[in-house]
């Protein structure tokens, strides 16, 4: 061991030839106990520095995304629309009541046996409707319709409680495009705090929550068209 010792520093001190001189100058006038403390300090020394440099490498590795993160969008908006042959003041009356979404939003049918209720008048500010499923994916929270421009644009507020705690805002806005054909835009708006907002450029909200919104305005376009077919299949 004590030979192994002496070869590892020897090896060492022989990259510096000023250390190597300082190494043999010591032992030249050490006695053999001496020269065997001085080993043993030179070693440890040795050692402490190998981890002090791992340290500082750990240490960058950590500083380096939380660094990277002050400078990333903390907030992202996923927003998508769609035109449906009926004119807007219809499907404004149908898109301002929040119960609606059950029928046509895809996050309302990922768990059909979710708990639903609702609170206050529907359609008006101040509604609110909750959800709470044991599916995982669909969790608990609530949505309120926030403020409301008669035949324009409904705001909404949802309060994520689980399977994490989050509020953000989405809206559905309504433009008249002719006599019959209306333009629906659908967003949400949402918000990752830092550091945890260094994931957003990996997880593709945008991409993701506007797939999401896409499905349910195919399902709205689908509805409402399937409802104007049948009046005028009626007249």
């Amino acid at each position: 061991m004590f030979k192994l010792v002496i070869s590892k520093l020897f090896a060492y001190f022989e990259k510096d030839k000023s250390r190597k001189s300082y190494l043999l100058r010591i032992f030249s006038r050490s006695s053999n106990c001496r020269k065997a403390q001085i080993l043993i300090y030179l070693y440890k020394n040795k050692r402490m520095k190998i981890l002090k440099t791992i340290l500082v490498l750990l240490a960058i590795l950590i500083a380096i995304p939380l660094i990277a993160a002050i400078f990333l969008p903390k907030t992202y908006v996923a927003e998508r629309n769609v035109v449906i042959e009926k004119p807007t003041g219809e499907v404004f009356e149908y898109v301002k009541l929040l119960k609606n979404q059950n029928d046509y939003s895809k996050w309302a049918k990922v768990d059909t046996a979710m708990k639903k209720s609702f609170k206050g008048t529907d359609g008006t500010v101040g509604f609110v409707s909750a959800w709470d499923s044991q599916n995982e994916v669909v969790g608990a929270g609530e949505q309120e319709i926030k403020k409301m421009e008669e035949g324009k644009r409904i705001d909404y507020e949802l309060r994520f409680l689980r399977p994490f705690e989050s509020t953000e805002t989405a809206y559905i806005a309504t433009d008249s495009l002719a006599k019959d054909k209306t333009k629906v835009t659908w967003a949400f708006n949402g918000h990752m705090k830092y550091p945890m907002n260094i994931m957003l450029p990996f997880m593709k909200l945008e991409a993701r929550i506007g797939g999401d919104l896409s499905t349910g305005l195919g399902n709205l376009k689908g509805i409402l068209e399937a409802e104007a077919n049948n009046t005028k299949g009626k007249k």
